[in-house]
């Protein structure tokens, strides 16, 4: 039995994670923004698993300053950590990041500054323990930037880079550094989006993200077809790319 943390717990991709923790038998620490959802979450974990093991912490995780003591207590008040999910993001509107700093800036902070925020005290806490499992969920849009989502995924391009020195900063200690590059997924997150066969389930995204930390993997594409087509649009010449609408267009 390990004791699993997940920020943002409340996602539809977090939530399907902790009913697969749950079901292994772990305790789980989930934190979030709403009180509610973090409580339904926490009732369809304990469901899956029969287990009463499960704990909710609400928090606005954009308030960058407390993040650190965030992290303190929720690993205080269970009794340590053995894992981490960080689960959180906003995808933000394109088109206004454009011309608004203020929104560019919202996207920058959730998706990239935020989440460094919760990866320092974690990493430190892990290393410190020498043992741990950290995965970041980061986006296939960080792949390359593109003109429908260039913010966001600038975002997360950065952050697969920042885990890259984290995996290695922390490789001697022991601990393990998950980067897992996640395709668009049916979820409330996409819901005004037009879906095609490309788009992924909760349920089995959930699965390949667990299994992907269980087998300590350092990067993982979820689901696995991305792992075949980001190589063709990240390595596409520009003169090329800018030409096709598929890949350059809005």
């Amino acid at each position: 039995m390990a004791k699993v943390i997940i920020f943002g717990a409340s996602s539809a991709i977090a939530a399907k994670c902790a009913e697969l923790y749950a079901l292994r038998g772990d305790e789980l620490c989930l934190v979030g923004r709403s009180r509610d959802k973090l409580e339904a979450v926490a009732k369809d974990a304990a469901r899956a698993g029969s287990s009463d093991r499960v704990r909710t912490f609400t928090a606005d995780l954009d308030r960058l300053e407390e993040n650190g003591s965030l992290v303190e207590r929720v690993i205080e008040a269970c009794g340590g950590a053995d894992e981490a999910l960080i689960a959180h993001g906003l995808l933000g509107d394109q088109l206004q990041s454009e011309r608004d700093f203020t929104e560019a800036e919202r996207i920058i902070r959730t998706n990239f500054t935020s989440a460094i925020s919760l990866i320092i005290p974690i990493a430190n806490y892990f290393e410190q323990q020498r043992s741990g499992r950290l995965g970041v969920i980061t986006s296939v849009a960080g792949e390359r930037g593109r003109p429908r989502n260039y913010t966001y995924g600038a975002c997360k391009g950065a952050l697969g880079i920042y885990l890259q020195g984290v995996r290695s900063r922390l490789y001697p200690a022991g601990v393990t550094v998950t980067t897992i590059k996640l395709g668009p997924v049916d979820t409330p997150m996409t819901a005004t989006h037009e879906k095609n066969a490309l788009f992924g389930r909760p349920d089995g995204v959930a699965r390949d993200i667990v299994s992907a930390m269980v087998a300590r993997k350092a990067e993982v594409f979820v689901p696995r077809r991305w792992a075949a087509i980001m190589p063709i649009v990240r390595n596409t010449p520009e003169p090329l790319f800018q030409r096709i609408k598929a890949l350059s267009g809005r």
